[in-house]
């Protein structure tokens, strides 16, 4: 069993958050907002991982704007402790930052990596999963994740096409050899996926030890591994300009593309922890509260004759006369209206503002 006190969490906190436009903008993305309760959804990603993580062991990752937001968010955790990138490019070039930060503590440290902006609604089972990852990543050579069971043929997310037979199995919980990582599908693929019963969808959460995912570099990502080398020397040499020469260099790549899809030694454990990317405002529809014709309002609200709205104003009265499957989000510069359905279309928004110069609603 993997010791409490080897385990790192790294919390991925960048990212835009496009889809929760104009609520989410480039200095607050939804990572920053209180979008499934009370605290911000990187308060709730700390605070779910604390019963097993101490603060001293929680890192972030982010730009230097974010990173200044996040001081203030996370109090607790120690300023060196986030981490900023010096320039955006993708995951595989924050987590091999991040990994070589704990690299440098203990080679053999294990490290957690979770998005900022997932919801988690079983913590108990969340934590029973994460201590049996843990337990995994200490005792073999593999690079773990963690794979929803699909309810239905998703094109939004990559899938884990896993073994079934053969489950080595680590603190009562079975991990499955991954056969492939696949990236987002056709609708006629996806629905093979699904029928097939042979495939997970991708969480984007990882566990490794620090000296595991050095080696899988080497092997399997040999592009990547001179700038593993590069950043360990940045880092212990404690010098800015050397780490920042290293990401103006780097490729800028996903961790799935850039390592998992090409590695030997994956392990997939199912996330049976009531697990949601809140990818999209039509994903707040099932997590918020809803009246008996499924409407869901934030605001003052009178609701006449309406089905499956979800719809933000918060304080000023809203009055929904005859919609249905529409989400509504009104801001004090923005006013969004669409089909519930066409919802991810709102990245496209921010394509057509880019191109008209309207910076200011970005």
């Amino acid at each position: 069993m993997t010791k409490k006190s080897d385990i790192h969490a790294v919390i991925m906190a960048g990212g835009s958050g496009t889809r929760f436009w104009p609520l989410s903008r480039r200095r607050t993305p939804k990572q920053f907002l209180p979008m499934v309760s009370d605290r911000t959804m990187v308060e709730e990603t700390a605070r779910r991982i604390r019963p097993l993580v101490p603060n001293e062991r929680i890192y972030t990752i982010a730009n230097g704007a974010q990173t200044r937001i996040l001081r203030r968010l996370l109090p607790g955790v120690p300023a060196r402790n986030l981490l900023a990138e010096p320039k955006g490019k993708n995951t595989a070039p924050s987590l091999i930052l991040a990994t070589a930060w704990v690299y440098l503590k203990n080679q053999e440290g294990v490290v957690v990596v979770l998005p900022s902006d997932h919801l988690i609604t079983d913590n108990a089972a969340f934590l029973k999963k994460i201590e049996a990852a843990a337990a995994a990543a200490r005792g073999e050579d593999a690079l773990i994740t963690f794979g929803i069971p699909p309810t239905f043929p998703s094109t939004g997310f990559g899938y884990i096409h896993y073994r079934k037979g053969g489950a080595r199995m680590y603190a009562g919980e079975p991990f499955f050899g991954v056969k492939a990582f696949k990236e987002k599908p056709s609708q006629e693929i996806a629905r093979s996926f699904f029928r097939s019963g042979d495939y997970f969808w991708n969480s984007g959460m990882f566990i490794w030890r620090a000296s595991v995912f050095a080696r899988k570099m080497e092997r399997f990502a040999p592009d990547f591994f001179p700038y593993w080398r590069r950043m360990l020397e940045a880092l212990k040499a404690g010098s800015r300009a050397r780490l920042a020469a290293v990401f103006e260099d780097i490729p800028a790549l996903s961790i799935d593309y850039a390592l998992m899809e090409k590695a030997g030694g994956v392990l997939v454990s199912e996330g049976n922890f009531g697990w949601s990317d809140v990818g999209a405002w039509s994903a707040l529809a099932e997590i918020w509260a809803r009246d008996g014709a499924g409407n869901a309002v934030k605001g003052d609200s009178v609701v006449l004759d309406s089905r499956n709205v979800l719809c933000y104003n918060p304080g000023k009265l809203t009055v929904l006369v005859g919609l249905q499957d529409l989400v509504i989000v009104d801001t004090k510069d923005a006013l969004l209206v669409c089909r519930m359905d066409l919802d991810q279309k709102v990245k496209e928004v921010l394509e057509i503002l880019k191109k008209k110069g309207k910076k200011e609603y970005l």
